[in-house]
């Protein structure tokens, strides 16, 4: 159904030259396709001149009449009722809703296959697609139907093969005239039409490829508790209403529903499960809540430990009373059990008192209802530890849907593998882009890229794991555009392709605020999404970016602050109404994010001054505290003016001053440092990518306590370096920099500060003499004189071709490649986006078998060019991605020029994680990337070329490294290196 037509790019600005007429033409080519199937995007709202066939949802002055048969589904004629409200919010019309035969036309028929006299009446007659709806899962129809009985000329029927296939198709309606899904749940405005006119014909979705699509709300306290508290009173029937609504709105079926002390779904309000029933909603459990019974709900009623092998008799009982609440409604059992607390059962993998358990629970099931247990449908979910039981060979009954899991970062734990045997329950997958522990909790905002939830999802998806996806969402808000995606992906992971991923964030961003901005809209969640994703704000540190090495500390914040003034600028633009969605969805988390990364860069930057004793040091500690307490503001605003105070609390999840896995009580800014300065001014200076100064409290005018060389300048890569010049006392210093030589140029040769200021240095390569050189700028300053060397090289290697080294490094991102070769239907693709600076690099199939590198497996190629000979190596960036298919591990190969191929196995000395934690594996998911070295010859200066082979699908690669004795400490490694494409350097 989500088919999805967009542009195709290279490289990390894959929506450059992306236009809004650009999406007209898209939005209006799916339209003339003529695709009966709708796709994602797709309009049958006429736009502009009005056919003749076109139907009038609402046209001079008047709404089409609703009808449905009173027979039908509670939560279908539940649904009608707000395809009723959302006509008159887009028109200011309001449609009856009619179960007896209208008198007049025009007439819009709504009805479930079976339930409905007239829509079955319809597929007989051949006038709606039987094959559409006869015994399918949650499918409908949308038809402008001629004589669909007597008396009437014409009629638009929506048809559903079942009561939730009904409601997607009412749904669908809606979201066609202009109705988000967000609409309440972030306030997306409302577009006006005085008129809508759809077109004529017939439109279908066919079946969801995944069964059962829901989410988890979850780490619930203290925002969404806080909020449903002082708005609903607490998590009861008038909050579930919202949730089910944006559920099935969202074409979701399925719900786990908030589960943290003291909440329990079923015994809160007794009217949550039967109001779930009546929406559509299928209930289940969490994953360590067996037989539908909240973790909480043992301390309500439970006696003596939980425990099964010493306590087996109170359990059960325990949940049959769980189970006899909601026999009668739909729902998917958790079977199995866990520790109290979310904690392992057990030190040991106790398989048989597992299966014991089961059984039991299966008796329970079958006692209840009266029918095999095997009728009502259970999941076992291989949560942690629980992995160890499967891993163990245990296996339940045929019907029971096996449920893995990711690690609790994004990163898929394990999935089935081609010759594993068949298992007829089906396999599902628990994903997270919310979560408590280890190596610190995410719940403040959204840190998920949706190109990493796609890439990992579509792995589960090729593997067959395709009978239950659910997503922890935690409190919903903020993680709006991530469950939409998830939630659009499984529908039909099919139609939504690599190519398809800036796109989405198009339509998106049009689906809520209209198309007039959805590119620029779209951009900006990408940024913002791919910025957090480098390391969580709760994760951040001072040390976090370098403030030493490639400006990097720099460039982060600049670019967040670019963005931030972005997200500022089009707020300004945006009309009244579209205020509160875009505070919600773009500006508050842009700005937000912006804030946080700038506050723990000022408290990297007061370190490193204080270190050296200048007055920078104390501007940076204020810094520090401003931007701390600007945080604070921007959460105050969000509670009080977004939407008229409608969001309070919503935001007051803690997220700064970690100091272990779980949040903090409350924000607590990062320690600075005060130093005690000199009264009268005293120079000091720093040269970019210097040796760190020995200072202590030494003698400042002993000449060895700075660093005095810049690196090396050459033509090739035209660098431009700085010299950092501050002031060690409180009196404002005055300072000269003049060069000894007139091709050395300088962004400024005086000035006057209080704290410190970055000169640029430049060469005027003109000048310059051929060769190796030396050139001198003299700084002087409050009685102090300074000579810093300024090397250069004014020299070309005999060839130039590809990625140009810059003092010893050359940094390559993997979608920059010159060359890639499939093999066979085995292919290389760029997923736009993915990762930590640029576009990543996997390939296609998913599931693709493993290759022998070399002649025949698919490879990509780089080029690089040395200018002095050195031994070297390559760091390799990597997703970090697990060993999901529990072999020896995921690999792939890597050579320079006519090496052979090194096999590098991202996995190697890895162990899946569990509640020990590995240590290879915090580090892994809080930067968000593995960096795997190989090692290699020493090359002579001049071209190279590096090659990759695939070995293993699954592995997506990022950048590459290549260290030729330069390479300085970063977070997110060098910049990427100049680029020449010929051998010439043009």
């Amino acid at each position: 159904m989500f088919k999805i037509h967009s542009v195709s790019t290279r490289g990390s600005h894959w929506l450059a030259g992306f236009t809004f007429f650009g999406l007209c033409l898209w939005l209006a080519s799916a339209v003339r396709a003529g695709d009966p199937t709708l796709g994602l995007g797709e309009s049958i709202v006429v736009v502009g001149g009005t056919p003749v066939d076109a139907f009038p949802l609402v046209a001079g002055g008047r709404a089409a009449t609703l009808w449905y048969d009173e027979s039908d589904f509670t939560g279908v004629i539940r649904a009608v009722g707000d395809l009723q409200a959302d006509v008159e919010r887009v028109t200011g019309r309001k449609p009856a809703a009619v179960a007896t035969r209208p008198a007049d036309a025009p007439l819009v028929i709504v009805g479930t296959l079976g339930k409905n006299a007239l829509v079955d009446s319809l597929v007989t007659a051949g006038k709606i697609p039987g094959d559409e709806l006869v015994g399918k899962w949650e499918s409908f129809v949308v038809a402008t139907v001629a004589s669909p009985m007597p008396g009437v000329d014409r009629a638009l029927v929506v048809a559903g093969s079942d009561k939730r296939g009904t409601i997607y198709g009412i749904y669908e309606l809606s979201r066609q005239i202009g109705v988000s899904p967000w609409y309440w749940w972030a306030d997306a405005p409302v577009p006006h039409r005085d008129e809508i006119h759809l077109r004529a014909g017939t439109f279908t979705s066919g079946e969801p490829k995944v069964k059962y699509r829901g989410i988890f709300i979850n780490d619930e306290a203290p925002a969404l508790r806080r909020w449903a508290e002082e708005r609903f009173g607490g998590f009861n029937q008038k909050l579930y209403a919202h949730v089910f609504e944006l559920i099935l709105r969202c074409r979701a079926n399925y719900l786990w529903p908030a589960m943290w002390l003291p909440v329990a779904f079923n015994d809160d309000d007794p009217g949550n499960p039967r109001l779930a029933d009546e929406y559509g909603v299928v209930m289940s459990t969490s994953h360590h809540e067996p037989m539908m019974r909240a973790h909480h709900e043992w301390e309500r009623y439970g006696a003596g430990p939980w425990n099964y092998e010493a306590n087996g008799a109170v359990l059960r009982e325990f949940w049959r009373g769980g189970f006899e609440r909601v026999r009668d409604f739909e729902s998917v059992v958790t079977v199995g059990m866990r520790g109290d607390g979310d904690e392992a059962m057990s030190e040991q993998t106790a398989v048989p008192l597992l299966k014991r358990i089961i059984a039991d629970q299966r008796e329970i099931i079958a006692d209840v209802t009266g029918r095999p247990a095997s009728e009502t449908p259970q999941v076992w979910a291989l949560y942690k530890e629980v992995q160890d039981y499967y891993d163990k060979g245990m296996r339940v009954d045929d019907d029971i849907l096996v449920l893995f899991s990711d690690d609790n970062w994004g990163n898929i734990r394990f999935l089935p593998r081609p010759g594993d045997r068949p298992h007829p329950g089906g396999y599902g997958m628990y994903y997270h882009v919310d979560y408590v522990g280890a190596p610190v909790s995410y719940r403040w905002l959204n840190v998920s890229q949706i190109e990493r939830i796609w890439e990992q999802m579509t792995l589960t998806y090729r593997a067959g794991v395709d009978r239950l996806w659910i997503v922890n969402v935690g409190d919903i808000k903020p993680m709006e555009l991530p469950m939409s995606f998830f939630l659009d992906l499984a529908w039909n992971p099919d139609a939504i392709g690599v190519a398809d991923l800036p796109t989405y964030y198009v339509h998106w961003a049009s689906q809520q605020f209209g198309a007039a901005h959805a590119v620029e809209i779209g951009e900006m969640l990408a940024l913002y999404t791919k910025y957090n994703a480098r390391r969580t704000p709760e994760m951040l540190t001072a040390g976090t970016f370098s403030v030493l090495h490639y400006r990097e500390a720099d460039r982060v914040v600049a670019e967040y602050r670019t963005l931030a003034e972005r997200a500022r600028a089009l707020f300004a633009k945006l009309p009244e109404s579209h205020h509160a969605a875009y505070q919600q969805l773009v500006l508050f988390p842009i700005e937000a994010c912006a804030n946080v990364t700038e506050m723990y860069v000022a408290a990297g930057k007061n370190d490193t001054h204080a270190l050296r004793g200048t007055a920078a040091a104390n501007f940076h500690a204020d810094r520090v505290r401003e931007l701390f307490e600007r945080d604070a503001e921007l959460t105050r605003r969000f509670h009080a003016d977004v939407a008229d105070g409608k969001w309070n609390h919503m935001m007051s999840q803690t997220h700064l001053g970690y100091t272990y896995w779980n949040h903090p009580p409350l924000n607590r800014a990062p320690p600075v440092s005060y130093v005690q300065l000199g009264e009268k001014a005293e120079l000091g200076f720093f040269v970019e990518h210097g040796v760190r100064p020995r200072w202590g409290w030494l003698d400042v005018e002993a000449d060895w306590a700075f660093a005095h060389t810049l690196p090396v300048f050459d033509p090739l890569n035209d660098q431009d370096y700085t010299i950092e010049v501050f002031n060690r006392g409180r009196e404002p210093l005055g300072y000269e920099l003049a060069p000894r030589q007139d091709w050395i140029r300088l962004s400024k040769t005086s000035g006057l500060i209080q704290y410190d200021e970055q000169v640029h240095v430049t060469i005027d390569w003109a000048k310059a003499p051929v060769g190796r050189s030396e050139g001198e700028v003299v700084i002087t300053g409050a009685g102090s004189e300074y000579v810093v060397k300024v090397p250069i090289r004014n020299e070309r290697p005999a060839r130039i071709a590809g990625f140009v080294a810059n003092n010893g490094v050359v940094s390559i991102e993997a979608a920059e490649y010159d060359g890639a070769t499939p093999a066979g239907d085995v292919r290389w693709i760029n997923v736009p986006n993915l990762g930590r600076t640029g576009s990543a690099v996997t390939i296609t199939p998913a599931d693709a078998a493993r290759r022998k590198p070399g002649e025949g497996a698919p490879s990509l190629e780089y080029t690089f060019t040395l200018f002095d000979a050195a031994p070297v190596s390559v760091d390799t960036y990597v997703s970090p991605t697990l060993n999901f298919r529990a072999g020896d591990g995921l690999c792939f190969a890597i050579a320079i020029d006519d090496e052979p191929p090194q096999i590098v196995n991202i996995n190697e000395g890895e162990e899946l994680p569990d509640w020990k934690y590995a240590a290879w594996w915090l580090k892994a998911v809080g930067d968000h990337i593995k960096i795997k070295r190989s090692k290699h010859r020493t090359l002579e200066p001049g071209p190279h070329t590096l090659k990759v082979w695939m070995v293993d699908s699954g592995v997506v690669l990022q950048k590459f490294v290549v260290d030729a004795g330069g390479l300085l400490p970063t977070y997110l490694g060098p910049p990427a290196s100049v680029r020449h494409l010929d051998s010439t350097g043009n």
